[in-house]
């Protein structure tokens, strides 16, 4: 009988180990090129919104990189008054103008202050580009926080966080250890130590990631000795006729004008890609541990139907304590969830952040 796991473990192996080969000369392209996933009539990555304003912001970490970001507030908002507010951090491998900037404005249009941020490596944040740090993904949280919470218009006694794909196990990660952050709310959610140890549905195995390991230690004796840089997962530049269900549907984002952004210092090639040889932090990274300990802070999981990454909102889920809730959304994919306006649950990420912020 096939393995039922040999799709999973075939998309995996082409999106890391056949990624690793690409160089900062840029990737080898497919022979033979196939149309993407066709584009859905909702999608609104680049919604803008005549509701709220938007202003540029810019802050230190603890550790001294900055971060960038931008700063969403309802028109009508009276600036006199401390309101509630919410950080958004992007998917993995892209920068705020890729669903964070999209939920940031949705939550302002709710009455919210909403901070999207990059994270530090990427974007316009500050950091050596495409370099994996998990503890400092979090602590760009954590960052945002401190922000929000000396600014006037916020009560820093009510702000809370949403993590877009791998930015959920970064802000669960933050939440742990920073009880600032009073309610969290996890959208497509991946944890990227879980899925670089063990891909989708634990179908990598050791010896395959023993390989990866393996090929990031040999990349930075390359490095070290002043080589180019190499870059693995991501999303592939073209698709064949063999791209799995998991490159198309990443694809149908990234690379297509549905969500490509390529932000100033960076080319087309590089954007989504971490590089090879930072990409094995992920590997020693576990932010469902002690998860339960942010009780009796509350928690949202939203995911997919549909979703290949729908299994770490319910391992995530299962872990915590209560407060707790799994909202799954019917008929959805993880990237319908970046930025389907018809399939967001905008009413339940409102309801939620209401409840235990208070009214906006």
């Amino acid at each position: 009988m096939p393995d039922p796991h040999d799709t999973e473990r075939r998309d995996f192996l082409k999106t890391t180990a056949a990624l690793g080969a690409l160089s900062v000369a840029g990737p080898a392209l497919a022979a033979a090129r196939v149309p993407p996933i066709a584009r859905p009539a909702d999608a609104g990555n680049f919604y803008t919104s005549g509701l709220v304003t938007v202003q540029k912001a810019r802050f230190k970490t603890l550790y001294g990189p900055a971060v960038a970001g931008n700063l969403y507030a309802p028109k009508a908002l009276d600036r006199g008054a401390g309101h509630a507010a919410i950080v958004v951090g992007h998917p993995m491998g892209a920068v705020k103008e890729q669903s964070a900037n999209l939920y940031a404005t949705k939550m302002a249009e709710q009455g919210f202050v909403a901070l999207s941020i990059d994270l530090p490596c990427w974007g316009e944040s500050e950091g050596p580009r495409n370099r994996v740090l998990p503890d400092m993904y979090a602590e760009a949280f954590s960052a945002a926080v401190d922000f929000l919470g000396m600014q006037s218009l916020v009560d820093r006694g009510r702000i809370g966080a949403i993590g877009i794909c791998g930015s959920g196990s970064f802000a669960i990660s933050a939440a742990k250890i920073d009880p600032r952050m009073r309610a969290i709310a996890t959208v497509s959610m991946y944890d990227m130590g879980a899925a670089n140890r063990h891909a989708l549905k634990r179908s990598l195995t050791l010896a395959q990631r023993k390989a990866l390991i393996e090929e990031a230690a040999a990349q930075r004796w390359a490095e070290a000795a002043g080589g180019p840089l190499r870059y693995t997962g991501g999303t592939v530049h073209e698709l064949t006729a063999e791209s799995g269900p998991v490159e198309r549907e990443f694809y149908a984002f990234y690379r297509t004008p549905r969500g490509e952004f390529t932000p100033a210092g960076a080319t087309p090639q590089t954007t989504t890609h971490p590089t090879l040889s930072s990409n094995t932090k992920f590997m020693n990274f576990y932010p469902f541990n002690d998860i339960e300990t942010i009780s009796p802070r509350p928690l949202l999981f939203i995911a997919g139907e549909q979703a290949h990454s729908r299994e770490f909102s319910e391992d995530a889920y299962r872990r915590a304590a209560e407060p707790k809730e799994l909202h799954v959304v019917p008929g959805a994919g993880h990237v319908d969830l970046y930025d389907r306006l018809n399939l967001i649950p905008w009413d339940r990420l409102t309801a939620f952040f209401r409840q235990h912020l208070g009214q906006a």
